[in-house]
């Protein structure tokens, strides 16, 4: 831990080198942060459709007073026609050609007058939608980071990080409390189409985590492409949230230490998990593939936590209907061989193995999230 706290004022001159996100005017995030909403029209497919709502309007009147053609000033053609139609909708009114006849009269009165209105709300309409979309994405910004709380930040949506999100959503976890981290907008794009929230940064930076919320998080996963970023990033989320819990993975076991003494709570060194894995395959294949089945959260089985029952007081967990793996105690993992475990104790939690279709998962990990 002194390595770490040396390098305290090492990254806030970092940090202070560059622009704080933080103190920058909300609407400067717009291009930051992400928030799913429902399918919006860009504004250019917004002003196509919309001008050829226009242009049907116009070819209505054209046709009304065309059929009506002997109550005007003139004879008129369809061309004629037309351009009274255009002139009219738009409120130019040259005058050239007027309504002369009570029933032409009475047509502009019942009939192209209210198409006016409406062609002129079309207008309006289109060139507000496009000039307050800005507004809307800033108060929709402003509103998420003043209520976001208790959800789990994602630091980089690569392969571990997918996967860390694929394992959330099957556990219950809603999108709209995933928050991810990354520096690829092309990879943003693909986590927001989930419906997770995005922001686009350099996670080891104060400003990024802080937009994040990551002071109001309840957990977080560091999973970026390299250790010496993962170190960095642990460094910076233990410092502005200190109650979290976070959660790291490393390549190389060597590096292992160093993230646990910046603060992670759980490292997962995933070369020599799949080593292990690549090893077991070369040898008993199916124990591979009851693994694979293990860790795949939509099908098979799966390894979930769940709170003890009234009636399981007193019982050795390896009696009981489930298949418990371990026993969950103060915050500590007993595995099933372990003298702790002999017994269950009122408040403690057990590790069992159950079908990812048992009806009690959402439940369980309703109960596990509270």
């Amino acid at each position: 831990m002194g390595r770490g706290s040396s390098a305290g004022p090492l990254w806030g001159n970092r940090f202070q080198a560059n622009a704080d996100l933080t103190e920058t005017p909300m609407h400067t995030l717009i291009n930051i942060v992400r928030i799913p909403t429902a399918e919006r029209a860009t504004p250019w497919a917004l002003i196509t459709r919309r001008f050829l709502y226009a242009t049907l309007l116009v070819v209505a009147v054209s046709v009304a007073v065309y059929f009506d053609r002997d109550g005007y000033t003139e004879d008129l053609t369809f061309i004629d026609a037309v351009y009274y139609a255009a002139v009219s909708l738009s409120t130019t009114g040259y005058g050239d050609i007027t309504p002369v006849t009570q029933g032409a009269r009475l047509t502009n009165i019942l009939f192209i007058t209210p198409l006016r209105i409406a062609f002129l709300m079309l207008l309006v309409g289109t060139t507000l939608s496009v000039l307050t979309e800005d507004s809307r994405k800033t108060l929709q910004i402003q509103q998420w980071r003043r209520t976001v709380r208790n959800h789990t930040v994602i630091i980089g949506y690569g392969t571990k990080g997918r996967s860390a999100v694929d394992a959330l959503l099957a556990d219950g976890a809603s999108p709209s409390t995933i928050v991810v981290i990354d520096t690829d907008p092309a990879v943003l794009a693909r986590a927001e189409k989930r419906g997770l929230v995005t922001v686009q940064g350099n996670a080891t930076k104060s400003d990024v985590l802080t937009i994040a919320g990551i002071n109001r998080a309840r957990s977080v996963v560091v999973a970026p492409s390299s250790d010496d970023t993962a170190v960095l990033v642990t460094l910076s989320v233990r410092e502005l949230a200190p109650g979290a819990m976070i959660v790291a993975s490393v390549r190389e076991s060597e590096n292992q230490h160093l993230l646990m003494q910046s603060g992670a709570d759980s490292v997962v060194v995933s070369s020599e998990t799949a080593g292990r894995l690549l090893g077991l395959a070369t040898v008993t294949p199916p124990v591979v593939a009851m693994m694979e089945d293990l860790l795949s959260p939509d099908e098979g089985f799966t390894v979930a936590e769940r709170p003890i029952g009234d009636d399981e007081v007193g019982a050795n967990p390896r009696h009981l209907a489930d298949v418990v793996l371990g026993v969950v105690r103060s915050g500590e993992l007993y595995r099933i061989d372990s003298p702790e475990a002999e017994t269950v104790e009122p408040g403690d939690r057990l590790l069992y193995v159950k079908h990812s279709r048992d009806s009690s998962s959402s439940s369980d990990s309703a109960r596990l999230g509270e």
